[in-house]
């Protein structure tokens, strides 16, 4: 191990012990029983391990990996060869990362190479690795699941130096859907941030970045045919009203979206309606259907003819954009700013002669008009879970469940044929603290502690069975109300992304959390070469927690 390794082993030594002692609760006072020297050779002996393991810190864990003999050491100038053309471009670019990495190896490789084989069985990202000293194979059905294989095969080097012991690995993730969403309605954080996130999403083996891009504070998408969107809906953020306006123009989304691409993850915009509609309606008040106090403006007007071609005219543009196949349109909460639907005589009328009974009624009519706008474009929606009895066709719709107090939805979802996402706050939501002593982020009942996040979805799977395909996957979601830089941002996100990928990836059977632990340091050594700030679960100490910002005054 190097030295930086080895120090980080000290810090985090109460982990280490602690996984052998049954996750002692205090160290110190379990030290007396032990001899000094029966300590000492356990935990040099525990240290020899970890090096002798180091091809076997992957983060997800595969699902096979079968130890051989020999050791492949990394030359100082790496070719990475495919009989393909068309896997040039891939095979051009992994070897590059493979030059960078900087590690003193030997005059000359053995020979790497990747090729596409059919007899890689399972899903489009399966993958099989064999390792031999002198020889390097990656092999996949897809080229999805080839660059899979080269996301595992770099770790492999960053864990052991740039030697990997000779092995073979079979792996395939659980499941499809393996996300992370990131709010930037209410603070922006800009390009090369996101360019970062996807960059570990890909060593990860993440596939999906959900884009939080529209809410209350903050507009944040150039849209050509109304300019007042990012004129005026892209002022301000959630804790300062005044703030001078952020937003992606359409050449940096375009350069985003391609970036994801070439790392295999797909990018889902959401357009929150008919709620959280705030800022597009302050800029375009023509289209607002009106709310009370803090909540002015809050929802689309669900009447006006104007309304859905507003809304289709910017799905255009969307779409240009966004080649996925789906949009999330949200769905959520829309009872915080309707109060006005209830007194305006024109919505009240429309009501009456559409026989939408109430106020509710006009809500799912609202969420199945904009789902049938989308499938007629040839997309998909993904809906929050209050959309569930909207009666939006299954074949149109996604459902997100996030309330994690109402586990109901989740069966009621499932029992109505609807393929099913979960990212449940409780404890996929990055925005709640992750340690008893923080203060900034969001406490209910609770906090998401690291070990919590590695434990689902195992908790919940009892209430899908008989429904297990509907369930697409996973994802965390990080929202950003007490969120304002880049660095609080990544103390929120990590190492809890870490586990979140392992948890969609691995199979039950595969998951251990004191193993996690055990291979958590390379990682967050990988963190540190990109200049993240983490939590660190070993050493709380060494990262304290950023502050958050307050609410103005005037916006509580």
């Amino acid at each position: 191990m190097k030295k930086y390794a080895i120090c980080r082993l000290r810090d985090r030594k109460t982990v280490l012990w602690g996984g052998f002692l049954r996750k002692s609760p205090n160290f110190a006072s379990n030290q007396t029983q032990f001899s000094m020297k029966t300590r000492l050779i356990f935990l040099l002996l525990f240290s020899v391990t970890l090096c002798a393991q180091s091809q076997q810190s992957l983060i997800p864990r595969p699902e096979s990996c079968v130890l051989g003999s020999g050791t492949f050491v990394l030359g100082d100038n790496p070719v990475v060869e495919c009989a393909d053309a068309g896997l040039r471009g891939m095979a051009d670019s992994l070897q590059a990362k493979l030059r960078s990495l900087g590690f003193p190896g030997g005059p000359k490789s053995g020979q790497i190479a990747c090729r596409l084989q059919n007899s890689v069985e399972g899903q489009d990202e399966s993958y099989r690795i064999v390792v031999k000293e002198n020889k390097v194979m990656l092999e996949a059905s897809s080229r999805t699941g080839l660059f899979r294989a080269g996301q595992t095969f770099l770790q492999m080097l960053r864990a052991g130096n740039g030697k990997v012991r000779a092995c073979r690995i079979d792996d395939a993730p659980r499941y499809g859907w393996r996300g992370f969403m990131v709010d930037e309605s209410r603070h922006f954080f800009g390009k090369e941030k996101i360019l970062q996130y996807l960059d570990i999403m890909a060593a990860l083996k993440m596939n999906v970045f959900h884009w939080h891009l529209t809410d209350e504070p903050g507009w944040r998408i150039e849209i050509k045919r109304y300019p007042k969107l990012t004129a005026q809906g892209a002022v301000g953020n959630w804790h300062d009203a005044g703030a001078p306006a952020r937003f992606y123009t359409q050449d940096d989304i375009r350069e985003i979206v391609a970036y994801a691409q070439a790392r295999h993850i797909m990018v889902v915009p959401e357009f929150d309606m008919p709620g959280h509609a705030t800022a597009v309606c302050r800029a375009y008040p023509e289209v607002s259907g009106g709310g009370e106090g803090r909540w002015k403006h809050f929802t689309f007007h669900p009447c006006k003819a104007e309304t859905y071609d507003f809304i289709g005219n910017i799905l255009d543009e969307l779409f240009r954009l966004f080649p996925s196949p789906y949009i999330h349109i949200g769905g959520d909460e829309v009872h915080f700013g309707n109060q006005t639907w209830f007194t305006d005589a024109e919505i009240q009328r429309f009501i009456e002669e559409n026989k939408l009974v109430n106020e509710t009624g006009l809500e799912h009519y609202f969420l199945r008009r904009v789902a049938d706008m989308v499938a007629r474009k040839g997309r998909k929606v993904i809906v929050w879970d209050e959309a569930i009895d909207a009666g939006i066709s299954p074949e149109k719709a996604v459902i997100m469940w996030w309330r994690h107090d109402r586990k109901h939805q989740l069966l009621k979802a499932l029992e109505k044929g609807y393929r099913v996402i979960m990212t449940p706050r409780r404890p996929l939501y990055a925005d709640f603290n992750q340690d008893a002593s923080h203060k900034y982020g969001r406490v209910w009942d609770g906090y998401n502690a690291l070990e919590n996040v590695y434990a689902f979805p195992e908790p919940v799977l009892h209430l899908a069975r008989g429904y297990e395909k509907q369930l697409m996957g996973l994802q965390m979601s990080l929202w950003t109300e007490r969120i304002a830089d880049t660095k609080r941002l990544d103390y929120m996100a990590f190492p809890r992304l870490a586990a979140v990928a392992e948890d969609a990836w691995t199979p039950e059977t595969g998951k251990d959390f004191s193993r996690f632990m055990q291979r958590l340091p390379l990682f967050l050594d990988f963190l540190d070469g990109l200049g993240v700030y983490y939590y660190n679960p070993f050493n709380p100490s060494a990262t304290p927690e950023p502050a958050g910002p307050q609410k103005a005054a005037a916006e509580q």
